[in-house]
């Protein structure tokens, strides 16, 4: 038998990688996306693909805006795809190389482009299996990668939420993906990304408070000092007018 790695390895290992704590706001997000990487690893039926890279690049960066310090978000998702035996650099080229495609077509094009994809063999080759594997392995990455592709050629389109629904169920038709998770997948997202600009308000709110509470501070202490020069020097003066007063006498 195979020996199959576990959740628990698959988190040591990113511990391995990745040495610091995580932020306790964003911990969350990443123990689950770790998860949702492994469990597909691990998965017989999961080929990895340029949609599938995409939407685990793009989640990642959306949900972990704000992260602090901003440089360890490149360790964290190295470690995330080191922890799944997988190249970061390759999810970041393939995620590039895709944005690229979607930049340069309309909507309907880009549907037209997925259901018979040109160009770069890298990308052609593993898009053009995914409609014809009976057992291909449909995740919520995967749905996400095919939102942000959707973003780039047309932002508009997903503030619409009825259009961008009908272009997603012409997706899950053409691609053979079952349409009615990968809506459910990316209301959840939706939702997710809303929780995350609202979060990060409240954390400007909070930044934004404390530091006028250290201003104000600040400015107390200087016009406390300011009123204790005051007095040592008035002291000082009428001390010295005394002593003149006392030797003149």
């Amino acid at each position: 038998m195979t020996n199959v790695k576990t959740v628990s390895e698959t988190k040591r290992a990113f511990y391995s990688h990745h040495l610091k704590p995580i932020n306790s706001v964003y911990r969350r997000v990443v123990e689950e996306l770790m998860v949702e990487m492994h469990l597909l690893s691990v998965n017989a039926d999961f080929k990895h693909d340029p949609i599938y890279y995409l939407g685990v690049v793009s989640s990642f960066e959306r949900l972990m805006q704000g992260y602090q310090p901003e440089t360890d978000k490149v360790s964290i998702f190295n470690a995330l795809c080191r922890a799944v035996d997988q190249e970061p650099d390759l999810y970041r080229a393939q995620a590039e190389k895709l944005l690229s495609v979607a930049e340069s077509k309309s909507p309907d094009e880009l549907i037209a482009w997925l259901s018979n994809p040109e160009g770069e063999e890298s990308l052609v080759a593993p898009i053009s299996a995914i409609a014809t594997n009976e057992k291909f392995k449909y995740s919520r990455p995967f749905a996400i990668g095919l939102y942000t592709l959707l973003e780039k050629a047309d932002l508009e389109l997903l503030k619409d939420k009825e259009k961008s629904n009908q272009v997603f169920e012409t997706l899950a038709e053409n691609l053979h993906l079952p349409g009615e998770k990968m809506t459910k997948d990316l209301d959840l997202y939706r939702g997710n990304l809303d929780k995350m600009e609202q979060l990060l308000k409240v954390m400007a709110d909070m930044l934004e408070a404390s530091r006028k509470q250290r201003e104000k501070r600040a400015q107390e202490k200087e016009e406390q000092e300011a009123v204790k020069q005051e007095t040592t020097e008035q002291k000082t003066t009428e001390q010295e007018t005394t002593e003149k007063e006392a030797t003149e006498s």
